[in-house]
């Protein structure tokens, strides 16, 4: 297997300082704080304006009690991943044995293709190039179509204070716990969203061949929360509020899942294809690179958020593959029965 392009994709953050404070309705103290976006280097007309560049946030004191809630809602989002991702493997193991089961014989299935066919008509173009996708691409294109989505809902001006709330992660932000999950599906920039869907799309195929796409979906959308968790954490420590969007976490735990599945792997960087390095060597450099970003508190990526998203990769494939999802067995036999009860 050889990955022929990589390219270190990152999660934006932008960095934060205090202006002033004020006195709430509520009789706490608040500050009021500035961000601006670590990309821009230059002004640009109000026109033009990156609404992060002169993003305001009204940001309370950050605490032990502020992890709280969002450390259990990363609880609940995982658990609820992993056993919503159980439940459709089971389904689709189901329907297929199902329609296994009532497959007629040879003759009568050549009968009813023949009388079948005489009334079919052709599929769309949409549905052969759907059928023509591997397993690997109908799991990335709906993640790309939901990024696309919010990449194109940041661009509605009178949508912009909603995004700023539910669609960038801030632990001392009026709307805590939802944002963890709408932040991973994110981006303002285009070079950020084209850089993460193509490390995604990269690494995508030998992740779902070895997970298949079922666990696959649990490993992001876990991996993507318990990113943004850890971002939370660093920013707590440190006392230093701040916004932040992007997959990059979530793309984190795909890429050191199979670096570390796969170490003997060949990449290459997308500009100096001429040089390659193994897997295992490269998640080893760019995870070193993330915790010297957290030790020596660089401000242009989310340094936490990476390392945290590459830890559950780790974890997920020593331990979690094996013990949380190859133990499903137990949950299944209690869903087999709510459904047959349901029925």
């Amino acid at each position: 297997m050889l990955f022929k392009n990589v390219w270190y994709a990152a999660e934006l953050t932008l960095s934060c300082k205090p202006l002033l404070l004020r006195r709430a309705p509520n009789s706490f103290q608040y500050a009021r704080i500035q961000c601006r976006n670590t990309f821009s280097r230059r002004r640009r007309p109000m026109s033009d304006a990156n609404p992060l560049d002169f993003a305001h946030v009204d940001a309370g004191p950050l605490n032990s009690k502020t992890l709280l809630r969002p450390f259990l809602f990363t609880i609940g989002v995982t658990s609820a991943s992993i056993a919503g991702c159980v439940i459709w493997e089971y389904e689709n193991i189901r329907a297929h044995a199902t329609s296994f089961m009532r497959k007629p014989s040879s003759w009568i299935n050549a009968q009813q293709k023949k009388i079948v066919s005489q009334f079919k008509t052709e599929p769309g173009p949409i549905r052969k190039w759907w059928n023509s996708l591997r397993e690997s691409e109908k799991v990335f294109y709906p993640i790309l179509a939901a990024n696309l989505l919010v990449f194109g809902a940041w661009r509605v001006r009178a949508f912009t204070p909603t995004m700023l709330k539910y669609f960038c992660s801030n632990p001392s932000g009026q709307a805590q716990c939802l944002p963890m999950v709408f932040s991973t599906f994110s981006h303002y920039s285009t070079l950020h969203l084209a850089a993460n869907m193509y490390v995604l799309y990269t690494f995508m195929p030998a992740a779902v061949a070895s997970l298949g796409k079922e666990q696959f979906v649990a490993l992001y959308l876990s991996g993507g929360v318990i990113s943004s968790f850890t971002s939370f954490l660093y920013k707590v420590m440190l006392n230093q509020p701040g916004l932040s969007l992007g997959a990059s976490g979530a793309i984190m735990s795909v890429l050191s899942f199979v670096c570390v599945t796969y170490p003997d792997t060949k990449l290459s960087i997308i500009f100096l294809p001429m040089y390659t390095f193994a897997a295992g060597t490269a998640i080893k450099f760019i995870m070193g690179l993330d915790l010297a970003g957290i030790t020596l508190g660089w401000k242009l990526f989310d340094h936490a958020a990476h390392l945290g998203g590459a830890l559950f990769g780790i974890a997920w494939c020593y331990w979690g593959s094996l013990n949380i999802w190859g133990n499903r067995d137990k949950f299944l036999q209690y869903y087999h029965h709510i459904r047959k009860e349901s029925k």
